[in-house]
């Protein structure tokens, strides 16, 4: 999706979010990011798979049953049956490897990066992929590819880069291609370069289902520090992969989205397109579809 056409989406969220209880009407929500009412519920129905309408009552009725899940958080939930969801998919199938400690002291010395910039339902994107799987998925929010560039060179200092979009363009295509539900997600690998403390929390954020969320104080407890909130909030914005490494999933205890690494808008974008693409709407009601267990593999984060 052309940036322009992602930066409309995200207007568009933000206002059918902010919105919802006056249920506004195609025209107003059409105006508000500038088109026509027929090329923006053609656009929008591009993006989200239905119209702008059934958006809002799909969304709206995932946000509710949230509010209204369990006192025990869905994380915490998760984490006591050995699951990675409640009952949900999660929207990869992520297997999560971290370097050695002696690897991380190296920097990714003697590892070739290939990278390359993509379109993606979030806008434009830097992908970085070696020979151990993808190790950097960086959105460009408003920033030159050579700035998402220059961070990836600083999480990867020593390693060999290379521009390769033809290298990258398949895992980009594992990664959003759509899927009929019940379809098996596709296995993807994580390679991650960061402290013991951080990949504990990387790990943990995989354990949040796709279209539910958690909270720093969630977070903390899971990893066994619950005093250590402000430590998790650091290492949650520093996550090297995003989208992959769900740290959009994490909201401030009192419901407020707060910062996050590519934007916030785009972290709204984010919760919404996982909503949607859970679940489908008919007249009368919403209903969850192709829901089902699917566990995390986490292999080698001890340092």
């Amino acid at each position: 999706m052309a940036s322009s056409d992602y930066a409309r989406i995200e207007q568009a969220i933000l206002y059918l979010d902010t919105h919802a209880q006056e249920q506004p009407s195609l025209e107003d929500a059409a105006a508000h990011v500038g088109l026509s009412a027929f090329h923006f519920q053609r656009l929008f129905s591009q993006w989200a798979g239905i119209s702008p309408k059934r958006f809002v009552q799909v969304h709206t009725l995932c946000s509710a049953r949230r509010l209204l899940a369990e006192r025990r958080s869905v994380l915490e939930t998760s984490l006591e049956v050995g699951l990675s969801g409640s009952g949900r998919l999660h929207e990869l199938f992520v297997t999560l490897t971290a370097m050695t400690p002696g690897e991380y002291k190296l920097g990714g010395e003697g590892l070739t990066v290939r990278y390359g910039v993509h379109a993606s339902p979030f806008g434009e994107c830097l992908l970085a992929v070696c020979e151990r799987g993808i190790c950097g998925l960086h959105f460009l929010s408003g920033t030159a590819a050579e700035d998402a560039l220059a961070a990836l060179r600083g999480e990867w200092p020593r390693a060999t880069f290379v521009a390769s979009a033809e290298d990258t363009a398949p895992w980009m295509e594992r990664i959003f291609q759509p899927r009929p539900p019940g379809a098996a997600a596709p296995s993807l690998s994580v390679l991650v370069r960061g402290t013991p403390f951080q990949v504990q929390v990387w790990q943990a954020l995989l354990r949040v289902p796709s279209g539910e969320v958690t909270t720093y104080e969630d977070l903390a407890r899971a990893i066994g520090k619950p005093k250590a909130m402000r430590a998790v909030g650091s290492a949650v914005g520093d996550n090297p992969v995003g989208l992959l490494i769900p740290c959009h999933r994490v909201l401030r205890k009192t419901g407020i989205f707060g910062e996050y690494r590519w934007g916030a808008s785009r972290k709204r974008a984010m919760l919404a397109w996982e909503d949607l693409r859970y679940a489908g709407a008919d007249d009368e009601l919403v209903a969850h579809v192709g829901r089902g267990g699917e566990d995390l593999s986490l292999a080698g984060a001890q340092r």
